[in-house]
C-alpha cells in the first residue's frame, strides 16, 4: 500500500449560512471549533438547512484524493454501527480506499462536522466528534501500518490519553510518517507536542502560513523558511493568495496560485493539496511537480461544494 491515513472518521454536513449566523452563534469564521455536547451540537442542525452530506474527515479527504489520483491507498478511523457509521464506511468502499475499522455498537454516535459555508466561501466547522474522539492503540495495526510506504496522521486527531497512545504506536510501527498541523487552534493548544512532533518524528509537515508562524513564534516569513531550511525534513507551507512553498534543506521549490478561480467552497483546499503533494513524493516527482499537483487537486475541489471530487 502506497499509504495509510489515520485520522478522524467524520461525516461532514455542509451548509450554506449567512454571515451573521457565525456572529450570532459566537464562533470564529475559518476555524473549527470543537463541540463536547451533543444535544447543544443537535440544536445548531436543526436550525439549518442541509446541502449535502459527506463522509468526510481530513486525512480521510485526503486519501481519497490519492486514491482517486491511482494509489493503493487505506484508512483508519472509528465509528460506531450506526446510520451514520455504515454511510461512512460505504463513502470510502466506494472510493476504493480500505477500511480498517472494527465496527461495533459504540455508547457514543459516528462523529460529525457541520460545515457552514459564508457568501464568502469561506468555511467555518463545527464539530462533534462522538466516537471518532476515542481512538485508541487497539485501533491501530501494526502489520497495516508496516506494510504501508507512508502513514498520514492528522493535527485534530492529537489528543491527550486514547488518541495520542494510538498516534504514537502508529509513528513507532512507521517507515515515514507525514502530518497536517489541521487548524491553528488545534496548534495553539498543542504547540509544544507538535513542535517535538515536526522536528523530531516527522518527514512531511502540511501547514498553513499562520499555523506554521504561530507553532514557531515567527516575526515574519523568512524565519519560517529560515527554521524550514535547519529542520532537515519536508516543510510544505500553504500561503492563500500567494501560492505554495516546499522547503527541504536547500531544496526550496515555490510555485503562485491559480488565479481567477470560480470560487464556491473553501472545504477540503489543504486536504486535496496535501493529497497532490503527497501524489507527487511517493511517485518520485520533483517538489514543485509535486506542489503544482498539490495546486491543480485543490483548485479543482474550491470551486465546487464539499470537499471530494
Amino acid at each position: 500500500m502506497k499509504i495509510l491515513g489515520i485520522g478522524n472518521a467524520i461525516v461532514d454536513v455542509i451548509c450554506k449560512v449567512e454571515d451573521d449566523f457565525i456572529t450570532k452563534n459566537q464562533l470564529t469564521k475559518g476555524t473549527m471549533k470543537l463541540i463536547f455536547d451533543e444535544n447543544e451540537f443537535k440544536l445548531l442542525l436543526s436550525s439549518l438547512n442541509i446541502e449535502k452530506t459527506i463522509s468526510g474527515g481530513s486525512v480521510a479527504n485526503s486519501i481519497v484524493g490519492l486514491s482517486q489520483l491511482g494509489n493503493k491507498v487505506g484508512f483508519i478511523g472509528k465509528v460506531s454501527d450506526d446510520n451514520l457509521g455504515s454511510k461512512y464506511e460505504e463513502g470510502l468502499k466506494s472510493e476504493n480506499v480500505k477500511y480498517f475499522c472494527k465496527k461495533k455498537k459504540e455508547e457514543l454516535p459516528t462523529g460529525t462536522c457541520l460545515i457552514l459555508v459564508t457568501p464568502d466561501s469561506e468555511r467555518t466547522m463545527c464539530t462533534y466528534l462522538g466516537i471518532a474522539g476515542k481512538i485508541n492503540e487497539n485501533d491501530v495495526d501494526t502489520k497495516i501500518v508496516k506494510q504501508s510506504e507512508m502513514i498520514f496522521l492528522e493535527g485534530y486527531l492529537w489528543d491527550e490519553g486514547e488518541p495520542k497512545k494510538a498516534f504514537e504506536k502508529a509513528i513507532n510501527s512507521a517507515s515515514k510518517v507525514a502530518m497536517s498541523l489541521s487548524d491553528q487552534f488545534c496548534v495553539d493548544r498543542h504547540k509544544k507536542h507538535f513542535l517535538d512532533l515536526v522536528m523530531n518524528k516527522l518527514d512531511i509537515t502540511f501547514a498553513n502560513e499562520q499555523e506554521m508562524m504561530s507553532l514557531i513564534d515567527a516575526k515574519n516569513f523568512n524565519d519560517v523558511v529560515d527554521f524550514g531550511k535547519n529542520l532537515g525534513k519536508h516543510l510544505v507551507i500553504t500561503r492563500g493568495e500567494k501560492g505554495a512553498i516546499s522547503i527541504y534543506k536547500d531544496d526550496i521549490a515555490e510555485n503562485e496560485s491559480h488565479k481567477n478561480l470560480d470560487i464556491k467552497d473553501l472545504t477540503g483546499a489543504g486536504d486535496l493539496f496535501a493529497a497532490g503533494f503527497l501524489h507527487g513524493y511517493l511517485n518520485n516527482m520533483e517538489s514543485l511537480e509535486s506542489l503544482n499537483k498539490g495546486r491543480e487537486m485543490s483548485s479543482k475541489i474550491i470551486q465546487q461544494i464539499g470537499a471530494r471530487l
